[in-house]
């Protein structure tokens, strides 16, 4: 029987909190039920195992970033637009460090397809149709911004840039530079 209070939802924020405080490898199924003071097979009746609560806490943070980078956007294109996406998403992995783990999570296909993860990649070519990157180079130019935030965040997460000092100047320029990318996308050459 489900014991009162115990909701998927309030587990999946659990094990959110849990990931923020020590870490995304770290949120086991003992630990959120410790939690809720209740048994671990208790928890099994609102998710289907471990896997299934880090799953759950991969959608609640894809979510949570898709809104928060929606609300940043709103009403901005171009350089602006950029700026205000790369910044909503550096915010939240400087925020929520066990989150923003949690959103490179491997979700299977039909998981992945009912995610946030759709949004976040219908925001980034919104902002590409406005620098005028032609449709069919845009997965290439999605993945360009979506590695070099990632790669970014990550490095400044662990404590890469600072044997060289503070990382905004880097942050910005970083920007700037993608900002020039996009206004000089490279044509495609046409098929041999």
């Amino acid at each position: 029987m489900a014991r009162a209070g115990v909701t998927v939802e309030r587990l999946a924020r659990a094990g959110a909190e849990l990931a923020d405080e020590v870490g995304f490898d770290k949120v086991t199924a003992s630990a959120v039920a410790r939690r809720f003071d209740v048994t671990v097979a208790s928890l099994y009746s609102h998710v289907a195992n471990a896997h299934d609560l880090r799953v759950r806490v991969a959608l609640l943070a894809l979510a949570e970033l898709a809104d928060r980078v929606s609300d940043a956007v709103s009403g901005r294109a171009g350089k602006d637009a950029l700026v205000a996406f790369a910044d909503a998403y550096r915010a939240y992995a400087r925020e929520h460090p066990g989150r923003y783990a949690a959103t490179r999570m491997r979700l299977d296909t039909e998981t992945a397809l009912r995610s946030a993860g759709p949004r976040h990649s219908a925001m980034a070519r919104a902002i590409l149709r406005g620098y005028g990157v032609p449709e069919e180079e845009q997965t290439h130019a999605v993945r360009l911004l979506g590695s070099t935030f990632h790669g970014f965040v990550s490095l400044e997460a662990t404590g890469g840039f600072e044997h060289s000092g503070e990382s905004e100047t880097s942050w910005r320029r970083t920007l700037d530079a993608l900002d020039v990318a996009l206004r000089h996308w490279p044509t495609p050459a046409p098929p041999a």
